[in-house]
């Protein structure tokens, strides 16, 4: 099973730039692009998060418009910049979304060898998340109803500290908790989470969890404690999460564009 994830598009309505500089819906269009160029294509992609900049009507009926031509199945979470009312509007046509007012968590279990659970950590009006104990409650039942199946979890913001100053007032709070959940529950091959334009990996919960990079701008590395917020645009990228029975998931940073190649070497 091939799982691509693509994250942080922050499209804007039609001729808007994001941050005034990038056109962001022009590089989401080229993502969709070299996913559905992809051989073999991923049977699935998750959007985890921040899918439009500032939660408008507009913004989603633009988002809607690039996510047409994409070929793919897709599974969807909000973000810290997406409006959650305005965000299940704009995708009640998909059925896995659950349509009562509250957090959108949801589990899909039929597209494949992978179970997906999706945890909506998102506060409305509020740049970090929280994982609660409602939330904890609800993942426990969706983990404890299929032991065996390997699942994948998504969020949004990371529940850890990057390290990055000026990211890491907006993580995800609760951490210590969903990682104590996790370890009673070794079915979870991946935990991937969106939010800080950036790709890293680390141990958590006793799993593995990564975060992937954005399709617009890339949010500068920076570890001094007094760096300023800064951002980059380098290559926009994707993540391709491949199940192999018997290995497990296997997890890929792939750029997105053309480039040079291939050459007859390995």
């Amino acid at each position: 099973m091939l799982i691509a994830q693509i994250s942080d598009p922050h499209i804007r309505p039609q001729g808007q730039l994001y941050q005034g500089v990038i056109d962001s819906n022009a590089m989401f269009a080229t993502a969709v692009q070299h996913l559905n160029g992809l051989d073999p294509r991923p049977d699935l992609v998750l959007l985890t998060g921040d899918i439009v900049d500032h939660g408008d009507p507009a913004e989603y009926a633009m988002a809607r418009r690039l996510m047409a031509e994409l070929q793919i199945p897709y599974l969807v979470i909000p973000g810290n910049h997406d409006e959650r009312a305005a965000f299940r509007a704009a995708f009640a046509d998909q059925a896995y979304l659950p349509s009562a007012d509250g957090p959108l968590h949801y589990v899909v279990d039929d597209r494949g060898p992978v179970r997906i659970v999706a945890l909506d950590v998102t506060i409305p009006g509020k740049h970090h998340g929280l994982v609660d104990a409602a939330a904890l409650a609800w993942l426990e039942d969706a983990l404890s109803a299929a032991p065996e199946r390997p699942t994948l979890l998504m969020l949004h913001q990371p529940p850890f500290a990057t390290g990055i100053p000026y990211m890491d007032p907006y993580w995800c709070a609760g951490g210590e908790a969903l990682a104590a959940l996790l370890r009673r529950h070794s079915q979870v091959e991946r935990i991937t989470c969106g939010h800080v334009h950036r790709f890293m990996q680390l141990r958590f919960g006793g799993t593995s969890l990564c975060t992937a990079p954005s399709t617009t701008t890339t949010i500068a590395l920076q570890l001094q404690p007094d760096a300023k917020p800064a951002s980059y645009i380098e290559p926009p990228a994707f993540l391709l999460h491949h199940w192999l029975a018997g290995t497990g998931l296997i997890t890929h940073f792939c750029p997105i564009g053309q480039f040079p190649g291939p050459y007859p070497f390995a």
